[in-house]
């Protein structure tokens, strides 16, 4: 007994020796966040790190404060005293579902992983999942949802929602499930089904669903277990992938590959092609690798874990894979490293007008891993009218403030939607509030 206890406090002073290191010889940006945005990033040299930068924003709350919309918009909170809420998903009558999870309890990971669990653990994502889906409703039209109501329990992690013919799909960690729905229900009792298992299991697990535009499938969003397959392939089967899944057969393939972590996804409403924002790779330094939004047809592979950014190859990676370098998918537009770009909606979904009116909406959650930090906001890429990103146009900010004047978190925003007048809904997973932005002051 007397052992096991001085190895605990041997790991923990090793994972407290590890966060000093990493806090006290940080790798530093040497490029503009900016110059590593939009269609055309300036790819510097990697910087490969054994100890990550470690740039985490301290949780402070909101403490009766609220974040700064664009000038033209007004932000309220729609709902609040949340456990973590992640995802949202608009019903037929304008009803919310918000998915108040988190990660399941993660097993091993030796020092690393206890390095990191007090990392998220001071960024706020240390909390258990609630495992539960919760239902706002706002029936008078005032932008505050005066009801709510559990809506489902007893799941595993649950992420993405998703309405597919009468049934309502629901992204757990380790499997895409679904029960029957009818319009204005308040609450599910029946028994999830199994649609199709998924790999869980190390990093990663948000799984996602939204329905394709052939009418007949899913798509399914799996993030990898780690960070470069450090864990070797094996571990990561079936991961870092979207998957297209036929749920009247309770079938699926792999629809796109080499994506380290694909969260949020939406249908263009101009090309009707699929599009999600990834996250990319860290411990390359502050500088690299940009995070992205991109376009994705059946086939393509964007190269992770050897390459990123379209052929960039990632000299950590063994064994290697030149073969794979010409045929990795470039992405269509870059929004920077580290700023974990998780929600992602279209501007047909939310309809801020004027300068938002045609493009997509992005909730960056912010980094851990670059000194200074990236994201913490929710952010607009302009489109063309051919329905891909404006040529040389940077992120434009929607809603920020969610970092406080010393740096710390009052906030995170992770899904964002449009509720049925077209305002934008933002869930905010450390502030536990979804906020509402519409058009005015």
């Amino acid at each position: 007994m007397r052992r096991h206890i001085l190895i605990v406090i041997g790991l923990v002073l090793l994972a407290a020796i590890a966060i000093v290191a990493c806090l006290a010889w940080p790798d530093e940006a040497k490029l503009p966040l900016d110059r590593v945005a939009g269609a055309r990033p300036e790819i510097g040299a990697p910087r490969v790190q054994t100890l990550p930068t470690v740039k985490v924003a301290e949780v402070v709350g909101w403490q009766g404060g609220a974040p700064t919309a664009a000038p033209g918009l007004r932000v309220q909170p729609f709902a609040s005293g949340l456990d973590h809420p992640r995802w949202l998903y608009r019903l037929p009558n304008g009803d919310v579902l918000v998915a108040e999870s988190n990660s399941p309890p993660r097993k091993g990971g030796g020092i690393t992983g206890m390095v990191m669990g007090l990392l998220m653990g001071r960024a706020g994502a240390g909390v258990p999942s609630a495992n539960r889906i919760t239902l706002l409703r706002d029936a008078d039209g005032n932008g505050i949802a005066e009801r709510r109501s559990v809506f489902m329990t007893g799941l595993n992690s649950p992420f993405g929602m998703t309405l597919f013919k009468g049934q309502l799909y629901i992204g757990n960690t380790d499997a895409l499930v679904r029960v029957p729905y009818a319009d204005g229900q308040t609450k599910i009792t029946a028994k999830p089904e199994l649609v199709v298992k998924l790999n869980g299991g190390g990093n990663h697990w948000a799984r996602n669903v939204i329905a394709a535009p052939d009418g007949r499938t899913l798509f399914v969003s799996v993030g990898s277990a780690s960070n470069i397959a450090e864990n070797g392939m094996e571990a990561e089967k079936y991961r870092a992938n979207i998957l297209q899944v036929w749920p009247e057969d309770k079938n699926w393939r792999i629809y796109a590959a080499g994506l380290r972590n694909p969260n949020g996804m939406a249908i263009n409403p101009v090309t009707k092609q699929l599009w999600t924002v990834v996250n990319e790779r860290d411990m390359l330094g502050s500088d690299l690798a940009p995070d992205y939004l991109t376009q994705v047809e059946f086939g393509d592979q964007f190269g992770w874990p050897w390459y990123y950014w379209g052929g960039y190859p990632d000299p950590r990676v063994s064994p290697k894979n030149p073969a794979l370098q010409e045929y990795s998918k470039r992405p269509d537009y870059a929004m920077g490293p580290h700023v974990a770009a998780l929600g992602l909606t279209f501007s047909d979904d939310v309809r801020l007008g004027g300068s938002f009116a045609d493009g997509a909406f992005i909730g960056e959650h912010g980094s851990w891993n670059r000194k200074p930090v990236s994201g913490y906001k929710v952010v607009y890429v302009p489109f063309a009218s051919r329905g891909f990103p404006v040529a040389g146009a940077k992120p434009v900010d929607v809603l920020t403030g969610f970092l406080d004047s010393e740096g710390r978190a009052r906030g995170r925003p992770v899904g964002v939607i449009g509720d049925r007048s077209g305002a934008m809904l933002v869930a905010d997973d450390v502030g536990n509030v979804i906020w509402r932005v519409s058009a005015g002051k």
